[in-house]
């Protein structure tokens, strides 16, 4: 092989990205119990604020939750992220607990199909969407939990 071909090859991988970056992300979101009313709000975070900080998200989107589907696009540049959804169901900005004061009774997603559990809220590590994750569509179920009793 030439020197010229060499560095040619050697220059193209000097430029190439070490990771995939999306400018976009997609978001389908199924399982909204229209019923509760309320807005739906998408968030998508990088790792810091997340899943409790909503006002560090990254991108965010608040819609009348008036549809059992819905689809959401995102503009970023970044390669990792994760989405939370919350169902606000009473509009106050916050993620209403049932009656242990610990499970949330309002709808909840989060990206790679994780839920809150008895030790906490899911991690950064474990909901992140990297590389392929974020060319297709993310797929986000919501799950919901008990009212509290009034």
């Amino acid at each position: 092989m030439s020197m010229k071909k060499i560095l040619l090859a050697f220059g193209v991988l000097a430029v190439a990205p070490t990771s995939l970056v999306a400018d976009e992300i997609n978001i389908h979101v199924t399982g909204i119990e229209t019923h509760r009313g309320g807005v739906l709000t998408v968030m998508v975070f990088g790792q810091n604020g997340f899943p409790k900080k909503h006002a560090m998200a990254l991108r965010t989107k608040t819609v009348p939750a008036d549809k059992a589907e819905m689809d959401f696009s995102f503009t970023i540049n970044r390669d990792h992220v994760a989405v939370k959804i919350h169902h606000d169901e009473d509009g106050n900005n916050k993620v209403t607990k049932n009656w242990t004061g610990i499970y949330p009774a309002e709808g909840l997603g989060f990206s790679n199909k994780q839920r809150v559990t008895f030790t906490g809220p899911p991690s950064y590590r474990k909901s992140k969407l990297v590389g392929a994750d974020l060319i297709k569509p993310v797929k986000i179920k919501m799950r919901y939990g008990k009212k509290k009793k009034q």
